[in-house]
């Protein structure tokens, strides 16, 4: 698994919906499975959120807990 991919899940917000402006990483599972069934969005954002469905899936989030932080030291140096 791409490590640069993992922490934009927990850098990136949803730019659309209902959850706009939230991190890819705090969507709820029921979101997640909605785009597993009518299909996720083309390009990158899509691509992401089909990992994210597979790690909130597979009962995996708490794997991104310690990326939370590295992610917000990344922000704060930029």
């Amino acid at each position: 698994m791409d490590q640069e991919k993992l922490l934009l899940l927990v850098s990136r917000e949803m730019p659309f919906g209902k959850y706009k402006g939230r991190l890819l990483a705090d969507l709820p599972g029921n979101y997640l499975n909605w785009f597993a069934r009518v299909g996720f969005p083309k390009g990158e954002l899509g691509s992401l959120l089909a990992l994210m469905h597979e790690i909130d899936h597979n009962g995996l989030s708490a794997l991104l807990d310690p990326l939370r932080t590295s992610a917000k030291r990344s922000c704060k140096d930029a």
